[in-house]
Order: C-alpha cells, then structure tokens, then sequence
C-alpha cells in the first residue's frame, strides 16, 4: 500500500496548482478505501474555488476535484458500497459526498444534502489528516462516511466521474421540479457541461422544444448537438432574451425553465421566461448576492420554484444508470476533453475559467 501520493495543491486563489507529495494514512480505517484515481473531471465548482469567486476562511491549502472514479488498491473492515455489497481490491468505485448519519438532515430529514457536516472531502485541508481526499491526486483516500458505488463496467470512467456532480445535479434538480412533462417546452439557462447535459436529459425525457441559453458560440453548437431545438446567445439584453423566447413559444413562454448559470438576471428572466403554471427549478445562483424576482409575476402566473442543491448518492446511481441506458443517444464524448496529467491540471483550471474547456479530465497515471 502506497503511503505517499503525488498531488496538485491550491495554495493561492488563482495561481498554478503546486505539485507535492502529501501523506497517506497507514491503512485504511473501517468502511474506508485507498484508490487508485483514473478519471478525475474538472466541475465550474472547481473553477470557483480556485479563482476564489468561491471561498472560505482557512481553506488553503487544499486539493481540487470532486468528480473521480477509481480502482481500490487497499480496504478497511467492513467497507461496502451503497447497495451493502463488498468492497474488494481491484474493484472500480465511485462515491459521492461525506455525510456524518446522525444530524437533522441525515436522520429526520433523511437528505444527505441537508447534512451538516456534508463534504466530498474539498473541504478538508491539504496538510491535514487525511490529507488526501480530493481528486486531483494519484492515490485517494475515501472516508468512511463517502457513500461508495461499484461501478459496471460498461460505463465509462469519464460518464461516472461526471456523475460524481454535474449528471447528479441535473437529475435531481429535474426530480425536484416534478420531471418534465412529454412534448413540454424547456428553457436552460446556461450553455456549460451542466446546462448541455440537461439540454440532453431534457430532449431524451420528452420534451418537446429545448432552448439553450448562454455561450460563447462553440458551446452553443454543441448544445445542438444534444438536443436544442434553438440557442440565445448572453451577449444581448435580458430583455432581448425575454422577446426570442416569447417568439420561439408563440408568446406563451416555456413549461420548464432551470438555472444553470447563476448570474444577477438569472432569476428575473427565469420568470419571465416561465408560461402560466410553469415550473422553474435553481440551481446555479450560488451566494449571498441577491437576485431580483418579481414576486407578483410569481403569484399571477401560479409558478412554482424550486431550489435543488447538487444530489446524493441516490442521484449519482441514477445518473451512472443514464449514462448506461442512453449511452447511444447523444455524442456524449464532445462532453470531454482529452485526458491530462496531474502536470497539466493547472492548464485545464485555467482553461476552463475561460470558457475554454467544456469538462477538462485528468488522468492521474499520465505524466
């Protein structure tokens, strides 16, 4: 069993990531695993946390990455997966985000995302035990409380490393707004990894019309190619985008609006976008910076709005299972860029920050 790891630190908001070698524990503890990372991708939360648009006290130095996939190179007693199957070395998991089991959230609740302590361990400091529990790293370590899933092996390392966050935040903000109708008209509020997959969900769920909203271009011709009936460019007004949609629903606007973006007008246009007893679900307006509603327009129309904050591991297995079932229906590879190194992780950060890359992968066993 290793007992060093090579990773890429963030030791200062929007510089390069530092290579270093940072500890192991000694052996895994119960219900814990060492793994080997194949696939680590690059989440907009990733981009936020190292340009420090998001931020907290005492953070640094921390390892990137939240969506990761690996094979178990060493196990505690008693660790299983979600299912209460064993976990053996040599198996390939993925897992989703820490959870403690015993505050409101998890046992009255019974939300892991409302759980107090939550975390997929990008929250824990580099220099702390257990040091490594990020994804941009050679060796993992998966806590005890990471919920863990044995993967199947049809499904790509890039499909479930995406799960890990983007696929199961779309899922379960889509659940959360009650799933889309049938022949419905979808407006996506965003053109990044999370807004081109529910573009791609919301075709293969029956809607009728998908609008796309956001850019640069590139990214706005790939949301056609999975499955934007039209796309609104972001470079023009609020109210230009209010108009296309009005025109492209026959004034009657759309069945299902969700955020993907976040963004000061997100919220006021979500409204506006939204037809009488349409649906509206949040999810990318993180922060404290409020966003005007018009709460009146709210009442007339009889919306509904909805927050959904990321997903748990209920909504990863979903996810993993979408990507199986619908592995045919859509040029899901366009999603990924070509694998890096630890090296080059920097440069995908980076990259992505520009809206350059649409999900950068890194592949820890390359130079």
């Amino acid at each position: 069993m290793a007992n060093r790891t090579e990773a890429a630190v963030l030791t200062e908001h929007g510089s390069a990531l530092t290579l270093r070698e940072l500890p192991l524990p000694e052996e895994p503890e119960p219900g814990a695993a060492l793994v080997r990372i194949t696939c680590t991708t690059l989440c907009g939360t990733d981009v936020h946390l190292w340009s420090g648009q998001m931020t907290f006290p005492g953070m640094l130095p921390m390892v990137l990455g939240h969506e990761m996939v690996g094979e178990v190179v060493a196990v505690g007693p008693g660790t299983t997966d979600t299912l209460g199957r064993e976990i053996a070395e040599g198996d390939r998991i993925g897992w989703s985000e820490s959870t403690c089991g015993k505050c409101y959230g998890c046992t009255i609740l019974r939300e892991p995302v409302a759980c107090e302590k939550r975390g997929y361990g990008f929250l824990q400091r580099s220099d702390v035990f257990p040091y490594a529990t990020g994804g941009l790293v050679r060796y993992c370590y998966v806590t005890p409380g990471a919920a863990k899933l044995l993967l199947p092996d049809d499904v790509k390392d890039t499909w479930a490393s995406m799960s890990g966050c983007a696929g199961k935040t779309v899922l379960r903000a889509v659940a959360r707004s009650g799933g889309i109708r049938p022949g419905a008209t979808v407006v996506v509020q965003g053109a990044g990894a999370l807004g081109v997959f529910a573009t791609a969900v919301a075709r293969i769920s029956g809607a009728g019309d998908v609008i796309t909203i956001g850019g640069p271009a590139d990214r706005l011709e790939t949301a056609g190619r999975f499955g934007a009936t039209a796309t609104i460019p972001v470079d023009g007004s609020a109210g230009d985008r209010v108009e296309r949609v009005k025109e492209l629903t026959g004034g009657r606007g759309a069945d299902h609006v969700f955020d993907f973006a976040g963004g000061p007008t997100i919220g006021e246009e979500a409204v506006a976008f939204a037809a009488q007893r349409g649906t509206i679900a949040i999810v990318g307006s993180t922060g404290p910076a409020p966003s005007p509603v018009a709460l009146g327009t709210v009442m007339g129309k009889e919306l509904t709005v909805v927050g959904s904050l990321n997903g748990d591991i209920a909504d990863y297995h979903r996810s993993v299972d979408f990507f199986r079932t619908f592995a045919g229906r859509m040029p899901w590879g366009e999603l990924f860029s070509a694998p890096v190194g630890l090296s080059g992780a920097s440069r995908s950060v980076e990259s992505m920050s520009r809206l350059g890359e649409l999900k950068a992968v890194i592949d820890p066993r390359l130079p």
